[in-house]
């Protein structure tokens, strides 16, 4: 609390008070709120969840029975190839990839109105993302690389105060 004499309450009380200045600033605040409510959909949540999952194309080879064996007479784990991934069809790849692109049309409109300082190396890379054509037998990995990078600006805008 601040206590004032009567001279600079007097003079503070004759100031005119700027109502529109006001009125901007909360419609300005409500309209950011819009924007960022329409920016993530759970489809997109969805689409990111399926590209970024685990996508095995054989079951384990291994037998966790010799595992625990090997453990327990204190023998080392045989080393594990990495596993197989299952790849993507033609039409699942340019389902995500479109559904991406429109993200990232979104994402540019609403981070300007969410963030404190404009990231622009993130955009930058979510700009190469979705200019890039991948290959068909590179789609997985490219679309992992443009789900992360997606994820990353989400990150920066971090949650909607409630």
């Amino acid at each position: 609390m601040v206590a004032v004499d009567d001279a600079t309450a007097a003079w503070l009380l004759s100031q005119p008070v700027d109502y529109e200045g006001a009125v901007k600033h909360r419609l300005a605040y409500l309209l950011s709120r819009s924007l960022a409510a329409e920016g993530i959909s759970y489809d997109l949540i969805d689409t990111l969840e399926e590209v970024l999952s685990d996508r095995p194309a054989d079951p384990p080879t291994c037998s966790r029975k010799l595992d625990a064996f090997l453990i327990r007479y204190g023998f080392p784990v045989p080393r594990q190839p990495p596993p197989k991934v299952a790849p993507l069809s033609e039409s699942d790849a340019a389902r995500i990839t479109d559904r991406f692109r429109r993200a990232t049309r979104q994402l540019m409109q609403v981070i300007p109105h969410r963030v404190a300082m404009y990231p622009t190396e993130e955009l930058r890379r979510l700009l190469a993302l979705r200019d890039e054509q991948a290959a068909p037998e590179d789609a997985l990995s490219y679309l992992r690389r443009y789900a992360l990078a997606i994820l990353a600006v989400l990150d920066l805008m971090g949650d909607d105060p409630e």
